[in-house]
């Protein structure tokens, strides 16, 4: 299933990995996190596990731990959990991003073969939350009972 988040009380800003996988944390440690087109908003760049000589970098699920500790407000990027066993090869995939990618608005497009999960921070406006897993969609929605199915947003 997939998932927009326009309007929530529960996000200080969008999009905030640390209350945003609130609901999932226990069921993404297992996973590996591929991350592009990112551009994000914090005083604590010198103490995350970011690259921004790279136009992707992947990290793994405990330094996607260190980034949930933050107040980290990201305007534009998507971070694509992949199994940490499955292998991945960013130069050999068309990279993920937001800005100007008009089919992140498809309902079951990730950009990723093998993808878990997909959160996509579009101009920090809304968040795009895409699942293969129902289990951890309907987690997820339990959660945030405002978040709209994307295939109805419009």
């Amino acid at each position: 299933m997939n998932w927009i988040i326009r309007n929530t009380s529960k996000l200080k800003f969008h999009t905030n990995l640390k209350v945003l996988l609130e609901p999932i944390q226990d069921e993404i440690s297992n996973l590996k996190w591929l991350i592009s087109d990112l551009e994000m908003n914090t005083d604590q760049l010198k103490y995350l596990p970011i690259n921004h000589d790279k136009d992707w970098f992947l990290i793994s699920a405990e330094e996607m731990k260190v980034l949930r500790k933050t107040e980290i407000q990201i305007i534009w990027g998507v971070f694509v959990g992949i199994l940490e066993t499955q292998e991945i090869e960013p130069s050999q995939i068309d990279l993920p991003f937001a800005d100007g990618n008009g089919q992140i608005w498809e309902n079951g497009n990730l950009q990723v073969e093998h993808s878990k999960i997909e959160i996509i921070a579009w101009d920090s406006s809304y968040t795009i939350v895409k699942f293969t897993d129902p289990i951890l969609s309907e987690k997820f929605k339990a959660f945030f009972q405002e978040a709209i199915e994307l295939e109805k947003y419009k």
